[in-house]
């Protein structure tokens, strides 16, 4: 394969349906990387004390999806070798122990990928709209990540 035509891309998808890692992790592999890093966030079952029953999220998908792929063009400005990106996301319920986020990497050393795939995963719970229910026995409650810029700016 010439490395032309394994341009680099970037994998952005927000669905309802179960995650797959496979999947995911398909999407970057590359004959040029010697590195795949993956990210996976599930459901617990707990939360301070409180069982969580399972989760449940919100997205405006067409911001959701442009502020994921500022994202991925900033982890090619600060990572110049990495090759492929995908980040997706579940909406919708997701039981306990299921994906919420998927989030993978490739490079050709693993430094690189690590960073990347923690700053993407940093970043998107910063500053993308993607809203979560936690749902407890007899309760639910709606999450700000405190990471989340808007979650601090009125305080």
């Amino acid at each position: 394969m010439e490395e032309s035509e394994d341009v680099p891309k970037d994998f952005v998808k927000l669905k309802s349906e179960k995650l797959s890692v496979d999947e995911v992790s398909e999407l970057v592999v590359s004959p040029y990387c010697g590195a795949v890093s993956l990210f996976i966030g599930t459901t617990r079952n707990n939360f301070e004390g409180k069982k969580v029953i399972h989760l449940e999220y919100e997205a405006y998908t067409p911001m959701a999806e442009t502020e994921i792929k500022k994202i991925c063009r900033n982890v090619r400005q600060k990572w110049p070798s990495v090759k492929h990106i995908a980040v997706h996301h579940r909406l919708g319920v997701v039981p306990i122990t299921e994906a919420s986020v998927i989030i993978a990497v490739s490079s050709p050393h693993r430094a690189e990928s690590l960073e990347a795939v923690t700053y993407c995963i940093n970043t998107l719970k910063a500053s993308v709209p993607i809203w979560k229910k936690e749902i407890y026995e007899d309760e639910y409650s709606w999450k700000e990540n405190k990471e989340c810029f808007w979650a601090n700016s009125e305080k």
